[in-house]
């Protein structure tokens, strides 16, 4: 990212803030403000992205037409742009970034000011001139607060309409005009915080809801009004690190068979990535005109004219999918088959590699003296190493105020042919449980029931899970893939916020999942990430599952944390905290709820899971 600069000065010269791709699809991404060391900035809509005459085409995600199906995204999938340093020293490819909030504050005096190093040649010390010159020198800080609107909106906060509220009397406080130019507006944060007038001496409070007119900005970076105004005129006046302000939406999907599988370098894959020699044969007005494309492609990839029309004909079929759709629910189930099936002539170039550990595990259970870690090695039914996986990362769009009512895509009209999107690469563990103990656990009645209330719960809220059911099958998969994570942080040393779940649950009894995923993925890096498939080896894994099971018996914070009636945001939480099953955001697909520990351990009327292994005798 580049932070422009309304003094005129080039890009070039402008500061440069490192910002990871990951990061600019989370908590950087369009609509999000940033805080940097002396700064806080906006980033804009991807519009602003690419600079006139780049193509964001060129970036584009191939191969991912499930993912794209199974999310509802009917536009191109791209990779945003990435900054470089040319050999002439010019720098390329970064996304600029605005000065927001436009207001400072004077540390000392209180005086705001508005943009305050438009006219400054840097951004080194910007000090309070005091009011009409008389010198304060306080240090200047932005404000911290900003106009936000549950259609997608962000506005500066009017601090003059609130030092001049519509209540005051006295006619010169009422006819006080606006002077950007010349600070005279007072903020005070002792007791309550007020806003004043220095000139007329008018003061107000600062409302936590604001009534702004129709003409307001959309956004810090578009200088227009909405074209379809919203009926709900309140603003909220609300902090910048209010978890409100900005929410990204993201979605993610693995790339599984087939198109994981599609070897790279034939003949269809170069065609299939090249739109423009596509174009030129399909353009061609004449069949003498087509055959000369077609012999020049075929010269270019040195191969035979046939072969590029059997390539374009597979293309023209719908290659790699052939015009198959798919529901997230139906791409979820997919990659429970590919996952829990033995892929036969796996090539270690493909995108998807599994080593299947599942019969060294039964023999490794079966060998242990009866006990209680051979009753937790019968829990898992299947073991999977994922060597290799690639995972798509897509932006839809953001919200603010919490809710998922009003979603403003990266563009903000909505007219845009792509999305940002990332490929990560990783490796990960995989592992089912067994679904004979399921049928015997989830048809408890206690258990049933106490699945129901977070159900109900669960239901009252604006956010819900795209797919799935809250069931007790449910929650005891995520809370077991939560302390797992917790597990792997404690004994193999991989911090919990590199990790990430992707829990694979249905109670059909034709097609039922009971499966964890536990992987870490990165942008633009493949191979090892720290041998994380690696602890799939049976000793290994029973290790971690014995520990997982140690941990939910027993949380620091008991009898507190297993008898909480509901914590966390809508009270979604019962047996689970901190201190044993909350794990970073990043890691958790769902927003860290739907968390019980009493489905793993048990309670006074709710049985254990381990009270029903049958042990053979």
């Amino acid at each position: 990212m580049n932070r422009e600069r309304e003094s005129g000065k080039r890009p070039n010269e402008a500061k440069e803030i490192s910002v990871r791709l990951s990061h600019l699809l989370r908590h950087c991404s369009v609509g999000a403000i940033v805080r940097d060391s002396d700064a806080l900035m906006v980033v804009p809509d991807i519009r602003r992205w690419y600079k006139p005459g780049d193509d964001p085409m060129a970036r584009q995600i191939r191969y991912v037409d499930q993912v794209r199906s199974a999310l509802g995204i009917d536009q191109a999938l791209c990779t945003p742009p990435v900054a470089r340093k040319l050999d002439n020293g010019r720098m390329v490819g970064w996304i600029p970034v605005r000065r927001f909030p436009l207001w400072m504050r004077c540390l000392q005096c209180g005086l705001l000011h508005r943009a305050p190093w438009r006219d400054r040649p840097d951004d080194s010390d910007i000090r309070c001139p005091g009011r009409e010159g008389r010198g304060c020198g306080g240090r200047l800080e932005q404000v911290p607060w900003v106009l936000v609107h549950e259609c997608g909106y962000l506005a500066d906060v009017p601090w003059h309409d609130l030092a001049h509220p519509a209540s005051v009397r006295d006619p010169s406080q009422r006819q006080c005009k606006r002077d950007w130019k010349t600070p005279y507006l007072k903020f005070a944060e002792r007791g309550r915080r007020r806003i004043s007038c220095a000139r007329c001496g008018a003061s107000g409070g600062l409302p936590q809801q604001y009534h702004l007119a129709r003409n307001t900005w959309q956004q810090p970076w578009i200088h227009e009004p909405p074209a379809d105004p919203p009926e709900e005129p309140a603003w909220w006046l609300l902090e910048i690190n209010d978890v409100r302000v900005h929410a990204t939406v993201t979605r993610t999907a693995l790339v599984i068979p087939p198109e994981s599988r599609i070897g790279r370098g034939t003949i269809v894959d170069r065609l299939y990535g090249s739109s423009r020699n596509q174009r030129r044969i399909r353009t061609a007005k004449t069949r003498l005109a087509r055959s000369n494309a077609v012999n020049r492609i075929a010269g270019d990839y040195g191969c035979h004219p046939d072969e590029i029309d059997a390539a374009l004909h597979e293309i023209k079929l719908g290659y790699p999918l052939y015009g198959q759709t798919i529901t997230e629910g139906e791409l979820l189930v997919s990659e429970y088959r590919a996952l829990t099936e033995e892929i036969p002539n796996l090539m270690e170039d493909e995108d998807f590699v599994t080593e299947h550990h599942t019969d060294d595990w039964k023999n490794h259970v079966d060998s242990l003296d009866a006990g209680l870690v051979k009753q937790i090695g019968s829990t898992v039914s299947r073991l999977v190493s994922v060597r290799k996986l690639k995972e798509i990362m897509v932006l839809k769009g953001f919200g603010r105020m919490g809710g998922n009512k009003y979603l403003t895509p990266p563009d903000i009209s909505g007219k845009s042919g792509w999305l940002p999107a990332l490929e990560l690469y990783g490796e990960g563990i995989f592992f089912t449980l067994d679904e004979e103990l399921l049928g015997r656990w989830e048809r408890h009645e206690a258990l049933c029931r106490r699945a129901d209330e977070a159900r109900k719960r669960y239901e009252r809220r604006d956010f819900l899970m795209e797919e799935g059911e809250v069931s007790p099958r449910f929650l005891l998969c995520h809370t077991l893939g939560h302390i797992l994570v917790r597990r792997l942080e404690a004994e193999a040393g991989y911090p919990a916020a590199s990790l990430k779940e992707r829990i694979y649950c249905a109670t059909d009894k034709t097609s039922p999942m009971a499966g964890i995923l536990i992987y870490v993925a990165v942008a633009d890096e493949e191979g090892s990430l720290g041998g994380l498939m690696e602890l799939a080896e049976p000793g290994r894994f029973l290790r971690l599952l014995v520990g997982v099971f140690e941990t939910a018996q027993w949380c620091s914070l008991d009898p507190v944390c297993s008898e909480q009636d509901g914590h966390g945001p809508d009270l979604l939480n019962r047996a689970a905290c901190h201190a044993c099953a909350l794990v970073p955001e990043t890691s958790c697909a769902y927003g860290n709820v739907l968390l019980d520990r009493i489905f793993i351990r048990g309670a006074d009327d709710i049985p254990a899971l381990l009270d029903f292994v049958e042990m053979p005798t």
